[in-house]
């Protein structure tokens, strides 16, 4: 069943998939909330309000690569040989491109490595994995 995809790097795909579904709700739902507003650095109301459709237009980019990590492990694991490479080229896609904001968030602010990490380190896992235990 994971032939193309190892298990462990499913699993570090799904974790990405799980940060940037919440990293999705805390930009698009959340952003204009208190404890959000700290995590982000936004520091008044006001700021959070003028920068909200940013925010929300973001964590949708954020679910997208979501959907996309998911989507490619669930063809990935499929019993078609076709489906399955496709699915493995949009797993790797979506994590790489995951991997990829990272390290331009870290890049074009180097005080977000922490949230870098975070965004990116499963992602990268999960792309090594695929392309080395296959």
């Amino acid at each position: 069943m994971f032939d193309d995809v190892p298990v462990v790097a499913a699993v570090f795909a799904v974790v990405a998939a799980i940060i940037h579904g919440y990293i999705f709700v805390m930009e698009s739902i959340l952003w204009t909330t208190p404890r959000v507003r700290a995590t982000f650095g936004v520091a008044s109301a006001q700021e959070a309000q003028t920068t909200r459709a940013l925010a929300f237009n973001q964590g949708w980019y954020n679910l997208f690569l979501a959907i996309g990590t998911v989507t490619g492990i669930v063809l990935a694991t499929s019993g078609d040989v076709a489906v399955r490479g496709a699915g493995v080229g949009i797993l790797l896609l979506a994590t790489g491109s995951m991997v990829a904001a990272a390290l331009v968030l870290v890049v074009s602010n180097p005080r977000m490595a922490r949230a870098a990490a975070v965004q990116g380190l499963a992602p990268l896992v999960a792309v090594v994995l695929t392309l080395t235990m296959r």
